[in-house]
């Protein structure tokens, strides 16, 4: 970042209270601090004398929905150093210093959420401008932990490197060169075969910030869709940079990591509750398939008697990569290919991406051009990139008359019977032609302030189709892009990754950097998209990918066979085995989801998350939980026979042995082909289905185990079950069953209780549970 050139803003003229905080007068600009919550403060400075307030569409509700008790007055007189307006709640104080002009939050009990940070020449660093970009610089401890910041790559703890935020098709030699030119060559970030490659896909401008010493966290969001950049490298302080665009800020007070991601999930949506089969094992490859082999490996499946609910279609299932069209030579009949898949438990998916094919006479180029929706050029043309299909336009979703366009157009698709849509190539990816010239809002808004909200408007767009073909069913949809609030919308996977062991093991930092970005329903691709995989490696990569909120087996065209059956009966049945177990789990994971509908926290989660305060934890990334109750320490190495797995605090059953082990430690663990080390905690009740059926579709147990994990110490400990019909949208008072579960141990006696809440559901069949009682002995 240069400096020589930034404009500071070096002092405030004037304050004044308003109706939700403080207002100050600066260099011409207005700054509002503005009271939230009472740990959860806004930050904003106008820009040309104006404020914005919808810079993004990542915001959906009223920051200002709940009245919160605040005061501030004036403090260390009108003029000098110690001269400042104090504004305070009940668990923060935000301090607006006046000359030199900067910007504190600090908890009540005195400890910082945010400082600002002067240069070398003790100049403040608040906000500076230069051209239509502007930076703030601000305190970091040398040891103090960064996370979140959503889809990248490298270690999950992000200090002591730098970011772009930038939604980009990472394999797109165009889309990259640019960045990676003004990189250093030795800069992991520029060797795309490096796991720290940089920007990725989705970009989502909110971290949370430990303390190294106290443990506690802070968290911010910056509610801008601009190019951006975060350097965490430096020894004492860390910057940001957003390249247009105004300065509007969400600071978290915290101090628990949950708790911001529970007020960040407040302020820009929760994930909607999947259907249940969207939970369960999908096969997907980028192949020319036809309707014959489509049914095939359907079959297959299902006479193997390996469960899987998903068939996925990639690109060649279009007529000349046109979207919204059927090949009829490869699928003559798709209505009755999809009606036949459902017979036998399947739900179908279909990829959509935004490119639409410059083909006049293609029906929904020629509608789209006659309705006005697609993007245009400074001229006033429909801009062209290139796609799949060549030459493509594309729709402006800037506009709500596009998105309820690319709404009924996916409404009409999913009517020959696809269950979800899966929208790729929407960073936008625009091939060899530069994206900037794309212009939004009928031409009105230049390209930077849509680009890294395109998926996230598109995926709003498909969701309003989906919702009015089928406004009593479940959407699903899947997005390789996205931005703070795609969560509301669409699961994310992690794009185009590689058949590599080091692939295997970054999907586990960068599925918890999206959970802890409030993104919980997300996935890699198991066995690697691109390059031949091997039996070993897609083993383990199933053994972990059937342990992750999103399961699927993906493959590029061209690639050896990668199919659960394509490495001999051995891997087969261990990856079955590893397949039977998620559905066996099912209870347990859909609970876990509620659970992230309703405060935000992640399915699939690092453990600094639960166990804050454990300085060993604070750069462990090579094991996770699944929900709050099971640790899981995938195989990352080939020929790994052993492995060291750290077990934090509580005690811990091995779940294959049963052995119980206390937390606080290192153990090493045998990793046999036919396992990788999995974990429960002493206390919870894990509930699983008896068997593994072929497919969610219509499977109603009886019975439902509960897998009692004895604790060993005195306390009390909760579990949930919640069970629901797994299909219908769910608003209001729900129709379903909620069970909590109550293990406590009292002077060497053990109880389980449990108590079951709401109406149930239509097809409920559960009538009893079975307890099975895992002890120390």
């Amino acid at each position: 970042m240069r400096t020589d050139h930034f404009i500071r803003f070096e002092r405030v003229d004037s304050v004044e209270e308003t109706g939700h905080g403080l207002l100050a007068r600066l260099h011409g600009e207005q700054l509002r601090v503005d009271v939230v919550r009472p740990d959860v403060v806004r930050l904003q400075l106008s820009r040309g004398g104006r404020f914005d307030d919808t810079p993004t569409y990542a915001v959906c509700v009223d920051p200002f929905e709940a009245d919160v008790a605040w005061s501030a007055q004036p403090v260390g007189g009108d003029s000098g150093p110690n001269a400042a307006w104090r504004l305070s709640t009940d668990e923060l104080v935000v301090t607006l210093w006046l000359d030199p002009f900067r910007v504190d939050v600090h908890r009540t009990d005195g400890s910082v959420v945010i400082e600002s940070a002067p240069d070398a020449e003790g100049r403040y660093w608040t906000y500076a401008t230069l051209n239509d970009a502007w930076t703030t610089r601000r305190r970091i401890g040398r040891d103090d932990a960064v996370y979140g910041l959503g889809e990248k790559g490298g270690r999950h703890n992000r200090r002591g490197r730098d970011f772009t935020m930038w939604n980009t098709d990472v394999l797109n030699e165009h889309a990259t060169a640019e960045f990676r030119a003004g990189l250093d060559p030795a800069d992991p970030r520029a060797d795309m075969t490096s796991t720290e490659f940089d920007p990725y896909y989705v970009t989502i401008p909110f971290f949370h910030l430990r303390d190294a010493a106290t443990g506690a966290a802070a968290g911010s969001f910056v509610d801008n869709g601009y190019r951006g950049e975060y350097e965490f490298s430096h020894d004492d302080d860390y910057r940001v940079t957003f390249h247009g665009g105004q300065w509007t800020e969400y600071v978290f007070a915290g101090p628990s990591m949950a708790g911001i991601i529970e007020r960040y999930t407040w302020l820009t949506g929760r994930a909607t509750l999947p259907p249940l089969w969207a939970l369960g094992y999908h096969q997907c490859r980028w192949h020319a398939y036809t309707q014959a082999d489509v049914e095939r490996n359907a079959k297959r499946y299902r006479d193997d008697e390996f469960p899987c609910d998903g068939m996925w279609l990639d690109i060649d299932y279009m007529d000349g990569y046109r979207v919204f069209t059927w090949d009829s030579n490869r699928f003559p009949d798709p209505a009755g290919m999809l009606k036949g898949l459902a017979n036998q438990g399947y739900r179908t998916i279909s990829i959509v991406d935004p490119g639409v094919k410059h083909d006049p006479g293609y029906a929904v180029y020629d509608d789209g051009l006659e309705q006005d929706v697609f993007c245009r050029t400074e001229g006033g043309d429909t801009y062209i990139g290139q796609v799949w299909p060549g030459n493509t336009a594309f729709p402006d979703f800037a506009t709500p008359e596009a998105r309820s366009w690319w709404g009924a157009l996916n409404a009409k698709h999913v009517e020959s019977g696809l269950a979800g849509i899966w929208n790729d190539m929407n960073e936008p990816a625009t091939g060899n032609i530069p994206a900037e010239a794309m212009l939004f809002d009928r031409g009105r808004a230049k390209h930077e302030r849509f680009h890294n909200q395109y998926a996230l408007l598109m995926a709003m767009g498909t969701i309003e189709g989906l919702k009015a073909a089928r406004p009593e069913a479940r959407t699903f949809v899947l997005s390789r892009a996205g931005f703070a609030g795609i969560q509301r919308y669409a699961a994310n996977w992690m794009g185009d990754n590689q058949a590599r062991w080091d692939h295997l093991w970054v999907s586990m930092p960068m599925a918890c950097g999206f959970g802890l970005s409030g993104q919980p329903f997300v996935g890699a691709d198991i066995g690697g998209f691109q390059g031949d995989t091997n039996p070993e490696l897609f083993l383990r990569w199933m053994q972990m990918g059937t342990l992750t909120p999103f399961c699927r087996n993906h493959s590029e065209i061209d690639n050896i066979d990668q199919y659960p059956w394509s490495f001999g009966p051995e891997i087969h049945d261990l990856t079955r085995e590893a397949v039977r177990l998620r559905y066996r789990l099912m209870p347990y994971i859909y609970s876990a989801f509620v659970r992230a509908t309703e405060t935000g926290e992640p399915v699939q989660r690092p453990l600094v998350l639960d166990f804050q305060g454990d300085p060993n934890v604070v750069d462990l990334d090579d094991e996770y939980l699944f929900g709050r109750d099971l640790l899981v320490a995938p195989v990352t190495e080939q020929g790994q026979s052993t492995r060291s797995v750290y077990l934090p605090e509580g005690d811990w059953y091995d779940w294959h042995t049963g052995e119980l082990h206390p937390g606080g430690q290192r153990i090493t663990v045998d990793t046999p082909l036919e396992r990788i080390p999995l974990f429960a905690r002493a206390g919870s009740a894990i509930p699983m289905w008896t068997e593994a059926p072929a497919s969610t579709d219509g499977y109603r147990p009886e019975t439902v185990e509960l897998h009692v994990f004895e604790p060993v110490v005195d306390g009390r400990w909760e579990s949930r079950l919640v069970e629901d019909d797994g299909l219908t949208v769910v608003e209001g008072a729900p129709e379903r069953l909620t069970t909590t579960v109550t293990v406590a141990r009292a002077a060497g006696e053990v109880t389980v209780d449990h108590e079951t809440t709401g109406p149930g559901y239509a097809g409920h069949a559960r009538t009893r549970f079975e307890v099975v009682h895992h002890t120390p002995a």
